[in-house]
């Protein structure tokens, strides 16, 4: 059986106003827009798939396997054009069309898998113990940051706010506590932090102020 699916919530109020995936999606975990259609990455039973809905998220449109492509298949970004960008083994990044997949660019792996998101018409791939790079929609490296925590701090997640601001949300092992930085997409300069949280979830609001909350992933 299906879960209810994604739950969507009104940005300024917080009130739950739609439900994608209802009687699809099974255990979901990333979400990305593109115009009026919803990417969401779901495991089911272990298997890794991309759900592909229209119609503002009513209808599915396809639902392509990600078991045979990535290392971290439940990670993905899509670009302008509706190419999936997914991780896959041996430090390669693949664009996905359809069934067929094609080398988006290369990068040098870490000992952890990555996260992915679309991000300024392009992909922003965050390596931990490794960088931070945002990718154009060719591949190729707009900018690429160091990462500076070493084994300090881990990624749980990735945001972008509707001023285009790429949010990152970083654990803290030695205190428990959860800490969001926010980079500019123009050089990746780190414009701000929000306070430590115990929470490893939170959304973006309207403004693009960074909120706690433990429902809803952005």
């Amino acid at each position: 059986a299906g879960v209810p699916g994604v739950l969507v919530a009104d940005r300024r109020t917080g009130a739950v106003v739609d439900t994608v995936g209802a009687g699809v999606l099974h255990s979901p975990v990333q979400l990305e827009l593109l115009g009026d259609r919803w990417y969401v990455s779901d495991i089911d039973q272990g298997r890794p798939s991309l759900a592909m809905f229209t119609s503002g998220g009513k209808t599915l449109e396809r639902l392509v396997s990600l078991a045979r492509f990535g290392a971290t298949p439940h990670q993905f970004a899509v670009l302008p054009d509706g190419r999936v960008v997914i991780e896959a083994p041996a430090g390669q990044l693949l664009a996905l069309t359809g069934d067929s997949a094609a080398r988006f660019s290369t990068y040098q792996p870490g000992p952890r898998t990555g996260f992915l998101l679309g991000a300024a018409g392009g992909v922003f791939h965050a390596v931990p113990d490794r960088h931070l790079t945002l990718y154009n929609a060719f591949g190729n490296i707009r900018w690429r940051r160091n990462w500076p925590w070493a084994e300090t701090a881990f990624i749980t997640d990735l945001a972008v706010d509707a001023q285009g601001r790429i949010h990152v949300l970083a654990g803290v092992p030695g205190d428990g506590t959860f800490i969001v930085f926010t980079i500019t997409p123009a050089d990746g300069e780190v414009v701000r932090w929000s306070e430590y949280a115990r929470g490893a979830s939170f959304t973006i609001d309207y403004l693009g102020h960074v909120r706690p909350d433990t429902l809803f992933a952005n």
